[in-house]
């Protein structure tokens, strides 16, 4: 296993592009960990809080899984404290494998994996007050607090308030970090995308608790999508899976899907 990519582990990934689309963005970045064969197995952590990424090949065999279960053990990964994204397939090998050991994993997530090649007309939203707001450094503080909100409530990828800063910061400067703004001038749902070549994966999908089930995410979401759309991007997200309402309104968007896989911890 070599410890860097190239043009082959992206071509590779190709075949994976929507399940594995944040492994080909974060891989390209400073990592604690990047390994890969190139050819059968990718394995990436780029840091605390994040999730390790392991992509196999459909037809991985029993010893690259074996060696993707043996380097995660190696490197602490099965400690209870991370989760680790990867295939169904290999998910199974993984709990497996733990359970003749005497340990225990399980999958925490499910996650589907979405595009959107052609936005349902707008005339299928239910309309609500507000609009789009591009964030500026001017709402980093109120865009931090949507941060640890997400995060806290989800209990994912958790960190300090000023992690949640540093990463708000960063967001406001790639210039995709949205919010709505409702009538009354409050911000009260956020969304965000990152570009990677021709595709843009909306995340932050997130709504105050009293400005729930009032429709906000849904105009913000499609917003968004359009704005994506716009600047030439393939739109793309990922959900949760057993979270039947978000899946359903962005079916009704027009998103189709493309892809599943877990995370397991």
């Amino acid at each position: 296993m070599d410890n860097f990519i190239d043009e082959r582990d992206f071509k590779i990934l190709e075949a994976d592009k929507y399940t594995f689309f944040v492994l080909s963005r974060i891989m390209t970045q400073n990592c604690k960990l990047l390994l890969s064969d190139h050819s059968h197995i990718i394995i990436c952590y780029s840091q605390s809080p994040f999730p390790v990424w392991i992509w196999t090949a459909d037809d991985a065999t029993s010893q690259e899984m074996e060696n993707a279960y043996n380097i995660s053990n190696e490197h602490g990964f099965l400690d209870g404290n991370h989760g680790i994204n990867m295939k169904y397939e290999l998910a199974e090998y993984f709990m497996n494998r733990a359970a003749d050991e005497g340990k225990k994993l399980s999958i925490l997530k499910n996650m589907f994996a979405y595009d959107c090649p052609k936005l349902a007309d707008e005339a299928i939203l239910t309309k609500v007050d507000g609009e789009l707001h591009l964030c500026t450094l001017e709402d980093l503080e109120e865009l931090t607090d949507f941060k640890e909100k997400f995060h806290t409530e989800l209990q994912l990828d958790m960190t300090d308030r000023e992690g949640y800063r540093n990463s708000s910061k960063a967001l406001i400067e790639d210039g995709h970090m949205y919010l709505w703004k409702n009538a009354e001038g409050k911000f009260v749902a956020s969304c965000d995308f990152r570009d990677t070549n021709n595709m843009a994966s909306l995340g932050l999908v997130f709504t105050l608790k009293d400005f729930r089930r009032k429709h906000y995410a849904e105009n913000l979401v499609y917003q968004v999508t359009k704005e994506a759309a716009k600047q030439g991007y393939l739109p793309m997200l990922y959900t949760d899976a057993d979270y039947v309402a978000s899946n359903a309104c962005y079916v009704k968007l027009g998103y189709i899907l493309r892809g599943k896989l877990c995370t397991i911890g």
